[in-house]
């Protein structure tokens, strides 16, 4: 039997405490999950139940959210954060993350924080979530992913100016983002033989160098070395024509070049459901696409569906792997 899926809290002020409990309500024991936070903080919605030890989360899920309870200091008030919750934040993170390379919980999914909260209230010094994780497994680099049932997409360069990707988009930084996805569809997807289709930079891919020369420079000579060593990749491809659906057949993941390139396309075919998965990390990483939503914490209107998409999958990646 897999072990439960661990769900850190998150900024107690924003949504994640509501989705925690609106993601049990729909899931309940289809797929066991425990809840990293202090049981003060939940909006009380659905019932609950202590837990001391991952594993009792397989048997309450049934009838009650499983919370593995850890202390917060601050005030907890929707929508107003308390840096003084920092610490405690930064806390769960770190201790699901233990708990998930233990093989305690099967995988990891993570509320949304708000890193300005977090630097206010306890100099975090991560730029978000998945660089703090890459810290605390102690890994090198890891990827971005986004996954909904209609396409996965992996950006190579994320959030830096449009401006800077010409120069960020190196055959190194290329090669490996392409290895690491490679390497996550076949050990976390379940897929054996992954079919990787990369995207130009420039329109057209280039159209052989008048609109560009990234393209037939960098990026189509990284494919010719993967393709020499076997892996089953295609490209470069212009963006305009990559994601229809006959043309979303032909391949498991995209490699785009920057972060709208790849998360226009997956938003728009599949906004509420799409899921943040954090490739090359030694355990399974899955977050709902959304963050904290200050404007509508507590009201009891937060849309759950890209969390139970993030626990869904998350379960389903656990069996495969």
């Amino acid at each position: 039997m897999l072990a439960p899926i661990a769900y850190t809290c998150g900024e107690p002020a924003g949504i994640g405490l509501e989705l925690a409990e609106k993601a049990w309500k729909h899931l309940k024991a289809d797929v066991p999950f425990f809840l990293i936070a202090d049981p003060e903080h939940l909006p009380g919605r659905v019932p609950f139940s202590i837990i001391q030890e991952p594993a009792e989360a397989i048997s309450i899920s049934a009838n009650a959210l499983p919370v593995l309870p850890h202390p917060f200091f601050g005030v907890e008030k929707p929508g107003l954060p308390d840096p003084e919750n920092s610490e405690s934040v930064i806390e769960v993170i770190s201790r699901g993350t233990d708990l998930a390379i233990s093989g305690a919980a099967s995988a990891l999914c993570t509320a949304p924080i708000n890193k300005k909260v977090l630097k206010d209230g306890a100099n975090f010094p991560w730029p978000g979530h998945t660089e703090y994780l890459a810290y605390l497994s102690d890994v090198g680099r890891v990827v971005m992913m986004l996954a909904s049932d209609q396409l996965r997409v992996v950006p190579a360069t994320i959030h830096i100016p449009l401006s800077d990707v010409p120069k960020a988009l190196t055959a190194d930084l290329l090669r490996d983002t392409i290895r690491i996805a490679h390497t996550g569809l076949i050990q976390q997807f379940g897929i054996d033989k992954p079919r990787i289709a990369v995207a130009g930079l420039n329109p057209h891919a280039g159209e052989g160098g008048v609109m560009g020369h990234e393209d037939f420079t960098t990026i189509a000579p990284v494919i010719a070395e993967l393709q020499g060593i076997g892996l089953d990749i295609t490209g470069p491809w212009s963006a305009d024509t990559m994601f229809h659906a006959s043309a979303r057949d032909t391949y498991d993941v995209a490699i785009c070049a920057y972060h709208d390139q790849a998360l226009i396309p997956v938003k728009t075919l599949d906004f509420d459901n799409s899921v943040n998965v954090t490739l090359g990390l030694p355990f399974i990483r899955t977050s709902p696409d959304h963050g904290t939503a200050f404007d509508i914490a507590g009201k009891g209107i937060a849309n759950p569906s890209s969390t139970i998409a993030a626990l869904q999958l998350a379960f389903r990646m656990s069996k495969a792997r």
